[in-house]
This record gives structure tokens, sequence and C-alpha cells, in this order.
């Protein structure tokens, strides 16, 4: 038996809120990077007395299309999972539910289902510095009990998971990160694409058909080169205003 993490994580806040949460079941915990391009998942190897986690960020209130794709690789052998979904204190709308389908499909047993607020990956402003300290006293209490359930056979997973089925339309962002004057074309960021938008070839700009707007490449340039459109920030900024201002907390379903 053993403990696993799935996660999908560009810009960290998805991987700081899970580790909360998988800490407190184990020092000795297999990570799988979804975020990792060469990675072949259909040699990802979960056994049936294993704990997992999945842990997927929000985009839209769906899942991100490459994560999904890359999750419904994994066999999962009908193994206990927790799902974990990430948002930037809007809404997770229909993030869950889906998570649950695929899971499902993969061959897990869906067990527990959380969420939890971390920055918001564009408009900063959201959600910053989260999760924080109360946050992480949430998740660890969650894990906790998840754990103690698991350990005495009484995971059972009859939930009634938040969302619609058929899922929400998924929309076009359209924010494409490119390259200032400040770019000494590194690399780096066609390196930690994990859409492999951004070519070795062609460093100021990303394939706009690929990039799925994770803000990878601008959090780890270290020149702090790579930029969105400010007004299109702005728009976007304005039109969830409203919707982000309460804090929002983290749930378990059991």
């Amino acid at each position: 038996m053993k403990y696993v993490q799935l996660i999908f994580s560009p810009t960290g806040g998805t991987e700081k809120a899970a580790e909360m949460v998988t800490a407190e079941w184990s020092t000795s915990v297999e990570t799988i990077d979804l975020t990792n391009p060469a990675a072949d998942f259909s040699k990802c190897k979960v056994e049936a007395d294993d704990l997992v986690l999945i842990a997927l960020p929000s985009y839209g209130g769906r899942v991100p299309s490459l994560a999904a794709e890359r999750l419904a690789q994994i066999q999962g052998n009908s193994a206990k999972c927790v799902l974990l979904c990430v948002y930037g204190n809007r809404a997770y709308e229909d993030t869950l539910v889906e998570m649950e389908d695929i899971a499902k499909n993969c061959g897990f047993a869906v067990a527990a289902v959380m969420s939890a607020v971390a920055e918001h990956s564009i408009i900063h402003q959201y959600a910053s510095g989260r999760p924080d300290q109360e946050d992480e006293r949430q998740l660890k209490s969650f894990a906790k009990v998840i754990l103690e359930k698991f350990k005495t056979g009484t995971l059972n997973g009859k939930l009634q998971i938040p969302g619609n089925r058929p899922y929400k339309k998924t929309g076009d962002v359209g924010l494409v990160p490119k390259a200032g004057a400040s770019c000494n074309s590194c690399g780096l960021c066609a390196e930690n694409c994990p859409a492999r938008a951004i070519s070795k070839e062609n460093l100021k700009a990303a394939n706009s058909k690929k990039c799925i707007s994770c803000m990878r490449c601008v959090v780890r340039c270290p020149q702090g080169a790579r930029k969105i459109n400010r007004a299109l920030v702005s728009v976007a900024s304005l039109a969830i205003k409203k919707a982000c201002s309460e804090r929002k907390e983290a749930e378990l379903l059991i």
C-alpha cells in the first residue's frame, strides 16, 4: 500500500494545497506530475490498496483539457481516490463532477471530494497569498478525517458532488503570454511549458492553438519578460470582481 498524488499545477497553487493534504497522510508520498509533457502516463501504476489524491485546478469552471487527457491515461485499479479541486476564489462550477467522471472512467473509486482556494493564476489580487494558514488548518483537518476513515475501511464515497452534466462550455481565455525586450532567450519557458506551446526556435511567442493560458511561463521566467495583454486582464478582472469579493473556504464531502 502507498500514498499517491496526481497533480496538475502549472503555477504551484494546486500543488501547495495538495501537499497540505498528503503531508497528513504520510511522510512518503509518490507524486505523478501531470504537467510533464514527456511522461508516459499509461505506465503509471496505482494499486487497489493505495490511497490516491487527484488535485487539479479549475479553469473557467472546468478541468483543464490537458490535465483531463493525461489523467485519462492512468489505470485506477479500483484504488480509493480523493478529488481536490483548486480554484481562484470565483467558482469551481462543473470541475468536480468532471473530475469524478474522469476518475471513474479510469477505474478509481471516488471516496471523498474537496475544494480549496489558491491565488488566481492570472489576476493575482484575487485570493492573494492563498492557500494561507487558515486554508492549511482546514485542509489538514480534512486530511485527518479521510485518513482515519481509510484506515478503518469506512471511506465509502456515497457522494452528491455539486456541478452539472452536461458540463458548461469551455471558453477561450485568449491570454497568450509573449516575451518583451528583457527576454534573454534562456529557453526556460519552452522547457517548462506543459503544453509544449513555446518553440525553442521562437521563444518570444507561443502557439495560440496549444497554449492553455496556464501562466507557468510567466511565473518561471527569471527575467520577468513574459507578459499578457493588460487590457484583456483588466476586462477579465472586472467581469469576476463581484464573484471574487467574498472569501470562499475549503470544502469537504465525504
